[in-house]
């Protein structure tokens, strides 16, 4: 069974689109066959892998317009077993575009339900707001991660998204589940980020990865290079954690693996 997840989160600067490249990255690299769809007009995921967003034919708006098949925007990439559905800035403007059209909720969903048997994992990098773009992911996905950076307004922005999450569930997509929160830029000589983990462990009855991904400077170069931390640094604490958290990810609900 392919599982399909979100990578969420309304708040910007989080380590959504590393984490959607470096989870997709890592989970290729374990031998899982990997789609990585970026949604988000930002295009961060697409060129964090390589591929110059100004210069690509058939990207995911495209797709949404019915301009073009699903088969027709897929790219490989530099990591064996790994594609890609690029994005860039045409995106901004699918919303209005959409407006009126029929079940716009589910166009993303019926075009990768037509692939979605060749991969073991989609992952959806999604812009950071909850937009018809991002609602299109939810109702395409099994689950939601969420990646939450370590510092004082964490919270804020996460009772908003599982309240869109609830909504998605009761209206649209009844099977979405949360994936689980993942922490990311922590800095542990900080008490901050410290408090921050105890304090969402509380505040929150939802899955928490026990990997936690560091501030790491590697991690912060390697899209400059349009390479996952896996090619850029494999050593560095960046890559490690992110191995560790696409394990966690395999695994999840494995009680054995526990």
């Amino acid at each position: 069974m392919e599982r399909i997840i979100a990578v969420a989160n309304q708040k910007g600067g989080v380590g959504k689109s590393t984490t959607a490249i470096n989870l997709s990255a890592c989970l290729a690299e374990a031998g899982k066959k990997v789609l990585t769809i970026d949604i988000d007009p930002q295009g961060n995921t697409t060129s964090g892998l390589g591929i110059d967003k100004n210069n690509v034919e058939n990207t995911v708006y495209e797709l949404l317009l019915g301009e073009c098949e699903i088969e027709d925007c897929i790219l490989d990439v530099e990591v064996e077993n790994l594609q890609l559905i690029p994005s860039n800035v045409n995106l901004a403007g699918a919303e209005i575009e959409l407006i009126g059209v029929d079940q716009k909720e589910y166009i993303l969903k019926n075009s990768v339900e037509k692939i979605e048997e060749k991969y073991d994992y989609i992952i959806i990098d999604c812009p950071p707001s909850l937009n018809m773009l991002t609602i299109n992911a939810m109702t395409t996905s099994n689950t939601v991660l969420v990646p939450i950076q370590c510092e004082y307004y964490a919270l804020e922005g996460l009772t908003q998204l599982m309240h869109t999450i609830e909504l998605v569930q009761e209206r649209l997509n009844p099977d979405l589940e949360i994936e689980g929160v993942v922490f990311t830029m922590y800095d542990a000589r900080t008490n901050l980020s410290l408090q921050v983990v105890e304090n969402v462990k509380e505040n929150l009855d939802q899955n928490i990865y026990k990997t936690i991904i560091p501030r790491n400077v590697r991690l912060a170069e390697a899209p400059s290079y349009g390479l996952p931390i896996t090619l850029y640094d494999g050593k560095s604490s960046g890559a490690e954690s992110y191995r560790l958290l696409a394990d966690e990810v395999i695994h999840r609900g494995d009680e054995e693996w526990q």
